[in-house]
């Protein structure tokens, strides 16, 4: 089977559609997403219309439980946090239902998804080197686990045979031959973190036996222009420039 993995929305519509049109043209079987459906971006229940409508199987993300009030607002640094109670303000009750009942953790076939870590999901723990990875990759009871949160694609690799070391790789594209498992960061959609400004998602091929960091580029300059036209910090249309 295909399966397309979405990186963090963030309520960025315009990337959304750029990564679905880049999906149905690989002609993947499955869509899962990390979560963070919503936040920053000016646009959050138009997303979770469209991860609706396309039949994405999804987690909660932080953003998303904070815009149901699941979680406290008070340890987001201040934009994110003017812009959750916005996003507060602004959801339609469907998707604040939507985004209320989601779970922490999927498990399905070979595939694993979580938002922040797989061994403490509800914590919303970043995985931002290989120890970080180690006690996820513990956990992990399905051949690849994926995961977002830190906007910054990176995959770690345990090789059949070497228990002991754990491999890393930013490669775009990863070969899971001789693998035991895989802990694969997919990036985010809605505001990449990495320097490249492109919308990121993930392709895995389960009978290739391989994963597929994709980039694709959508109308930044209408993003930052919805930002700025609902009142949300400037800065976070400038990150959108940036990819930061």
């Amino acid at each position: 089977m295909r399966y397309g993995i979405l990186g963090d929305i963030h309520a960025n519509p315009s990337a959304l559609d750029a990564v679905l049109s880049s999906l149905a043209r690989e002609g993947v079987d499955r869509l899962f997403s990390v979560g963070d459906i919503v936040g920053y971006g000016a646009a959050p229940s138009e997303c979770v219309r469209r991860i609706l409508e396309a039949g994405v199987t999804a987690v909660a993300g932080n953003h998303d439980l904070a815009a149901v009030d699941r979680i406290p607002v008070e340890g987001f640094h201040p934009s994110a946090r003017e812009a959750m109670l916005w996003t507060r303000r602004s959801l339609d009750a469907r998707s604040a239902d939507y985004l209320s009942r989601l779970p922490l953790l999927v498990e399905e076939g070979p595939v694993t998804v979580a938002h922040g870590s797989i061994d403490r999901p509800e914590a919303f723990d970043y995985i931002q080197s290989a120890p970080d990875a180690q006690a996820s990759l513990a956990r992990l009871q399905t051949r690849i686990g994926f995961v977002g949160h830190s906007h910054v694609p990176v995959s770690y690799l345990c090789r059949e045979g070497d228990p002991v070391r754990l491999w890393y790789t930013f490669d775009p594209e990863i070969s899971l031959s001789g693998c035991s498992k895989a802990l694969v960061n997919v990036g985010s959609i809605g505001q990449p973190r990495d320097g490249d400004p492109r919308a990121a998602y993930a392709l895995y091929d389960d009978v290739a036996d391989k994963v597929w960091i994709r980039r694709v580029p959508y109308d930044v300059e209408g993003e930052v222009g919805r930002i700025l036209r609902a009142g949300l910090p400037p800065a976070l249309g400038e990150r959108l420039r940036l990819g930061t």
